[in-house]
């Protein structure tokens, strides 16, 4: 069990609409997102890719959106509360705020060896207002999220 805040319910909830949004909008395969998202799996063969991609893309797609509405669905429709998950909410869970991460890392440019905690002071330095910071803080808190939830994850199996 977990307890959200207001901030906490509203920011996750955006996250996991976004998510669901950018798979359901006429998904782009040139946003780097969606790259990401759905990555070339023979790279080097781009008709092997396409065919893969033809049979399995919308059986993922429907599962990245699954799993973000399973946030949407535990979370309170608004204000703080409680939420409780089993196993495969909680599997859900992390594959969704996965999805989310790898997204809004894309965007951000977040790169392997990026430090964050860095980052995010270089970004507060130079305009603590700016939506960066408030993006790399989001993206920090969904790392947090990951984290406790991996590490409850045999507790609630």
């Amino acid at each position: 069990m977990a307890t959200f805040a207001h901030d906490e319910v509203r920011v996750l909830r955006k996250v996991a609409a976004e998510v669901v949004g950018l798979l359901t909008d006429g998904m782009d395969h040139t946003d780097p997102v969606v790259g990401r998202l759905f990555p070339d799996i023979y790279p080097d063969r781009p008709d092997d890719s396409s065919e893969f991609r033809l049979y399995t893309e919308g059986d993922l797609k429907t599962a990245k959106i699954d799993q973000a509405g399973a946030i949407l669905a535990a979370l309170p429709d608004e204000g703080e509360g409680e939420v409780r998950l089993d196993g495969e909410a909680a599997e859900a869970w992390l594959r969704a705020i996965n999805d989310a991460r790898l997204a809004m890392g894309t965007r951000l440019d977040i790169q392997a060896d990026t430090d964050l905690a860095e980052e995010l002071d270089d970004a507060v330095l130079e305009d603590p207002g700016s939506s960066r910071v408030f993006q790399l803080s989001v993206y920090a808190y969904l790392g947090y999220l990951q984290e406790s939830l991996l590490n409850a994850l045999p507790e609630i199996k």
